[in-house]
């Protein structure tokens, strides 16, 4: 089975912090990544953005930019989720990974990530998708899995997708059987469903066909 350390690459030298800001601005007109990791006698100090590159003094050296740099890094022994939130929290195309003793040790590239991504069940397995909220105080995890297995439903994988003020979204994949039954039971847990789904529509429908034959009935 592929870990996501598999995708840790050494392909491309890390830029010294005594590298010339021209050669620099060369590296990222060559390639298209967003940042990549800076060393100083072999130690990760920050990633530079090759987009704050463009504006620099290209007779200059990226020590006298250091303040500009970034310091976000995943560590070796990170999950594949966690290492996702790094990309989308820092808005990069290239993570630098470090072992437990911030020893550099290479890079991600979103690319392989993704990739990786599409390999997981969660996203490979058939099945079905679920999103619920609710109060950021009230919901569980131990309790969604318990709602979609009391159903014979089996969990390919749940993230919290979503914070908002007091409300979280868990977006929720199961393999596909009694998806009505869950989203009902949800609900009767005070959890709203905020995805659309065939089954639910069906129901809708047919509610609002009994609601308007009562209506009839009884003019």
């Amino acid at each position: 089975m592929t870990e996501i350390t598999d995708y840790i690459n050494n392909d491309i030298k890390a830029i010294a912090i005594g590298d010339t800001i021209e050669s620099v601005q060369d590296f990222f007109a060559d390639l298209s990544f967003s940042h990549f990791p800076v060393l100083e006698e072999g130690i990760y100090i920050g990633s530079i953005s090759g987009d704050d590159v463009e504006t620099f003094d290209s007779d200059k050296k990226v020590n006298d930019y250091r303040y500009t740099l970034e310091g976000f890094f995943a560590r070796k022994n990170m999950i594949w989720l966690d290492v996702l939130e790094v990309f989308a929290r820092n808005h990069t195309s290239v993570v630098p990974v470090l072992d437990d003793k911030n020893n550099y040790i290479g890079y991600y590239d979103i690319t392989d990530i993704i990739k990786f991504f599409h390999e997981t069940p969660f996203l490979k397995e058939m099945g079905g998708i679920i999103i619920v909220e609710k109060n950021i105080n009230d919901y569980s995890m131990s309790q969604i899995t318990q709602i979609v297995e009391s159903n014979n439903g089996k969990l390919l994988g749940l993230f919290v997708s979503n914070v908002e003020a007091d409300k979280v979204q868990i977006t929720i994949k199961i393999t596909l059987g009694a998806m009505n039954e869950i989203i009902q039971t949800f609900r009767r847990y005070n959890y709203e469903i905020i995805s659309e789904h065939q089954e639910d529509n069906y129901l809708n429908a047919l509610k609002e066909r009994s609601d308007y034959l009562d209506k009839y009935l009884n003019i």
